[in-house]
């Protein structure tokens, strides 16, 4: 049970994280399916002990945590979790099992080997020759009208090689992710236990540093992030993805459609690990700032006896409370904030009897609701912004069609009035088009809107 509902939720639509809520709810209906088939006395317990369960320190196979600025609890996959559930799904039974495209890369990425860490001039000047003089003649030969093709079988190999490697770069996300994550988490409890110089602290925490960094998986990471981070990869990428989805060879497959966007995951992957770098950075700034203006050492001692006090006790947990608080901050009550008294409401009913209605009107404007996800509309904003400086609200429509019509674009418009980066010229006109759920076409016009980056960095701190 839980393996498959980790799977269903986390690693098969690619998910970083989630609140829990949203979590909690997710099980309850998959709790409740399960309860149809096996019983009622299947799994007896509500969702959110079991999701406190898989997430203590006990178990291990959730990660809980609070993202900074928010009091909601969210959860992620541990890379340990992730590992064991890909086991598992490696127990799949595959359509074929494919040789020849892994044979290939293993000669590639020797022949690779061989020829970074040639020495020789002479050797390596042989080699390219040899390869210009292949590549010469495959065009000669493509010119007279010999041209090589993968056969179906080959296509679809080499496809099933593509997705499996992908879908694992998402996994060595979380496992970089994890080493800075338990990195920081040593820094805060050696800054909350440390009593000398901070020049020694300091020192310790950033050898630390420079070695995760500086190890063969930081290097690599490092390489990773650069190269996707480039535009004009990512557009290549974006074009080789949409060719070979075409292909009918891999649409006889039943590809998952996900991996279109699959570079986009890569992205949001590596921002989740740049920003727990950044906390760790972040600690360290806030650390010199205690030691920079401390004026009551006394005050820092206590706080810090605390720290230590919770640390001893983090694995093992008094069975009762030991502390009570009446209130986590003090309440104030200004008079001058206290409304003037106006009388309550009081309604009046008419005598006359209630009718009963005959009339058949129809209830469908009842249910006919929209919802607009901002959320959606945020990332579709950041995603335009990331190969160009800024986008106006007609090319992202031109991008991305709207969905919802005229409820979609005044989200847009929303977004660009909350966002001091974005403009919004009166003087200058736009107009947009789009179809509507009945096939019509609309057409608005209306002010010049533009995003830019820094409204995508103040829309993604906000998201």
């Amino acid at each position: 049970m839980i393996a498959s509902f980790l799977h269903k939720t986390f690693i098969q639509p690619n998910v970083r994280t989630m609140a829990q809520p949203e979590l909690a709810s997710r099980l309850a209906d998959y709790l409740y399916g399960l309860r149809e088939k096996l019983g009622e006395e299947a799994f007896p317990r509500r969702a959110e002990q079991y999701l406190d369960d898989w997430a203590a320190d006990s178990r291990g196979w959730l990660r809980k945590y609070y993202p900074p600025g928010s009091d909601e609890a969210h959860y992620d996959l541990t890379p340990p979790t992730e590992r064991a559930i890909d086991w598992l799904a490696g127990f799949q039974q595959r359509q074929f099992v494919g040789a020849e495209s892994r044979l290939m890369t293993v000669f590639a990425l020797l022949r690779e080997i061989a020829q970074g860490t040639e020495q020789d001039p002479a050797s390596r000047i042989a080699e390219l020759e040899k390869r210009r003089k292949a590549i010469e003649a495959e065009i000669a030969g493509i010119r007279n009208g010999q041209v090589p093709m993968l056969d179906p079988t080959q296509v679809k190999d080499r496809f099933q090689q593509m997705a499996f490697t992908a879908r694992s770069l998402l996994s060595d996300f979380r496992e970089v992710e994890q080493n800075f994550r338990t990195l920081d988490r040593a820094v805060r409890e050696r800054i909350a236990t440390f009593e000398g110089a901070k020049g020694t602290l300091l020192e310790e925490i950033f050898a630390q540093r420079d070695a995760i960094a500086g190890s063969d998986q930081g290097k690599s990471f490092r390489a990773f992030w650069d190269f996707l981070m480039s535009p004009a990869r990512q557009e290549e990428f974006t074009a080789l993805l949409q060719v070979v989805f075409a292909l009918k060879e891999v649409d006889a497959l039943g590809p998952d459609r996900r991996l279109m966007r699959i570079h986009y995951d890569w992205l949001e992957a590596g921002e989740v690990a740049q920003r727990t770098v950044a906390r760790l950075s972040e600690q360290l700034r806030r650390y010199l700032d205690d030691q920079a203006w401390l004026e009551n050492r006394r005050i820092m001692q206590l706080i810090r006896g605390v720290e230590q006090s919770a640390l001893a006790v983090r694995d093992r947990a008094p069975a009762d409370y030991f502390m009570e608080l009446e209130e986590p901050a003090p309440s104030i009550d200004l008079a001058m904030e206290r409304p003037l008294y106006s009388p309550p409401f009081k309604a009046k009913f008419a005598p006359a009897p209630v009718v009963e209605g005959d009339q058949d009107l129809a209830a469908d404007a009842l249910f006919d609701q929209i919802y607009v996800d901002k959320t959606r509309l945020m990332a579709q904003i950041r995603r335009a912004l990331q190969t160009r400086h800024q986008v106006s609200l007609a090319d992202l429509v031109k991008s991305f069609p709207l969905e919802q019509g005229l409820a979609e674009l005044v989200a847009y418009l929303s977004l660009a009035t909350e966002d001091d980066a974005a403009v919004i010229d009166d003087q200058n006109k736009q107009e947009l088009s789009w179809v509507d759920s009945e096939g019509t076409r609309r057409r608005a016009t209306l002010p010049l809107v533009i995003f830019s980056g820094h409204a995508a960095n103040a829309i993604a701190e906000r998201a």
